[in-house]
Parts: structure tokens; C-alpha cells; sequence
């Protein structure tokens, strides 16, 4: 019963969010109701027992918003992102695509014939997702993340010779 009402609360969150992210009118709004956005969605994970993408959903969405945050600083006019701003351009258009997508995806729902499990799932389905992704190489990713993450910024610090105060 309360992974039902996690499961709604989360699917309300989710949808929410995502359409806060399209009626703010800052870049830093957005930024921070796409990530709130992304979280409830890991927790629809989490609640289907798969702890390790979960997880991965969390990290992975918050390293993307920090990605996010220092162009944003780097490249905007209002680096707060806090000046109005309109974040929806082509109303009419989106939401034609948005209401066909819609759509389109909820006819492949219905219609599919989905298949039936055979067999039964592993003990510990984290791990055997973990295994089935990673294997043996899960710290070299995990290294192999903070030293992209690092490269870049290094990458946009080196490109600019002049500070943000310079001019």
C-alpha cells in the first residue's frame, strides 16, 4: 500500500517538476526543478527495487546539473539566472509534438503485446544489474567520471584568457 502512494507521489512529483521546468522564468528555476524532476523519477526506480540504477539516476543527474550550472555561469548575462526569461519558444508547435508523442507512446502501450517472465530473478537484483553493466571495471567508471568532469572545466578555464571581471 505505501508503494503505491510512494509510486503516485513520486509520478506527481515527476510531472510537476517537469512542467515547472517549461513555466519558470529563470535559467536557475529551470535548472533546479529539472533536477527535482530527474530525482523523483530515480525514485520510481527505487521503488522498483532497483537500488543501483537508482542511484546511478541520482549521481548521474547531479553531476549533469552541475555540468549544467558552470555554463551556465560561464556563458549566460544573468549568471543567477533570476532575470525573467521566457523558457518556452514555438508554443503552438511543442505542443502539437508533446500531445503526438503523447500519443504515439500511449497507443505502443496498449498495443504491445509485452512479454511474460520466465524463470525468477536474482536474489539481489542491484548487484546482478551492477554486474550485468559494470563487472569488474566499476571504480575505473567511476574515476573515468571525475576526470572527464575535470578535463572539461580545466578545457573552458584554459579557453578563456580573460576573467569574468576583465573587460
Amino acid at each position: 500500500m505505501w508503494q503505491q502512494i510512494a509510486f503516485w507521489a513520486c509520478a506527481a512529483g515527476a510531472t510537476a517538476t517537469g512542467i515547472a521546468v517549461f513555466r519558470v522564468d529563470s535559467m536557475a528555476r529551470a535548472t533546479f526543478a529539472l533536477l527535482a524532476s530527474f530525482i523523483f523519477a530515480a525514485g520510481t526506480v527505487l521503488l522498483l527495487k532497483l537500488a543501483y540504477l537508482g542511484i546511478v539516476v541520482v549521481l548521474m543527474m547531479i553531476m549533469e546539473m552541475v555540468i549544467m550550472a558552470v555554463f551556465m555561469i560561464m556563458y549566460m548575462m544573468n549568471p543567477g539566472g533570476l532575470m525573467p526569461m521566457t523558457m518556452v519558444h514555438n508554443k503552438k508547435g511543442s505542443l502539437g509534438i508533446a500531445i503526438a508523442t503523447f500519443i504515439l507512446l500511449t497507443t505502443v502501450i496498449l498495443v504491445a503485446p509485452w512479454p511474460t517472465r520466465n524463470g525468477e530473478p536474482p536474489p539481489d537484483p542491484t548487484r546482478a544489474l551492477g554486474e550485468a553493466l559494470m563487472g569488474s571495471k566499476m571504480l575505473v567508471m567511476m574515476v573515468l567520471g571525475l576526470v572527464l568532469f575535470a578535463t572539461m572545466v580545466t578545457c573552458v578555464v584554459l579557453a578563456t584568457h580573460r576573467g569574468r571581471y576583465d573587460r
